[in-house]
């Protein structure tokens, strides 16, 4: 068996490839002409988007959305950078939320 993809549900796919474009400079790999499902070029295994009424269609029972408004969904999405502090900077830049604890 071999891990394939994440998905991470959104209200808006278009927006959130072009935010990990800008902040962790990922490539779009493919975006449905209904815009409702996108994929980041990451090597192996897939980043991708889909929007909450996708989610919402593969998951009738329902789902807790992502807003930044609740709490954060329990997934990481995590990247390798060589310098943490301008790739901090950048994805702050792109329209990141900082967090700090």
């Amino acid at each position: 068996m071999k891990f394939s993809y994440t998905i991470l549900y959104v209200n808006y796919v278009a927006e959130s490839v072009t935010f990990y474009e800008r902040a962790f400079d990922l490539k779009q790999r493919f975006i449905h002409e209904s815009g409702q499902y996108a994929e980041m070029e990451t090597g192996g295994t897939a980043l991708a988007f889909a929007s909450n009424k996708l989610a919402k269609s593969n998951l009738p029972q329902g789902f807790q959305e992502n807003s930044l408004s609740n709490p954060p969904a329990g997934i990481e999405v995590g990247f390798v950078a060589e310098d943490v502090s301008v790739a901090f900077s950048l994805a702050v830049d792109a329209g990141a939320v900082a967090l700090f604890c």
